[in-house]
């Protein structure tokens, strides 16, 4: 069963979520060099990359998300499509080319 949309904006969310991007960018461009040694290893460092960039990528687009919903900014959310009923056609006659 669907639930209602409430009009409380996300505030919390938001600065937690921008706290830890914030803290995930200052880390990784602190401790970079440390970092890409690591995932250089090989072995289970190397799924390293990959990993970081989706968790930078949930993080960010959660701050963003939230941040959106607290400016009062939404996507226009267009109704469904009317579709146009096809209209039947009469049905071909042969015709005798004689």
């Amino acid at each position: 069963m669907a639930t209602p949309q409430s009009d409380k904006k996300p505030i919390g969310r938001t600065i937690l979520f921008g706290a830890l991007t914030a803290a995930f960018y200052t880390g990784f461009f602190t401790y970079g060099d440390n970092i890409a040694a690591h995932f250089a290893q090989g072995s289970f460092w190397a799924a390293g990359p990959i990993a970081t960039v989706f968790a930078v990528s949930y993080l960010h687009g959660e701050f963003a998300s939230n941040l959106w919903s607290v400016l009062g900014i939404s996507a226009i959310r267009k109704d469904a499509r009317k579709t146009v009923e096809a209209t039947k056609r009469p049905a071909q006659r042969p015709v005798l080319n004689a």
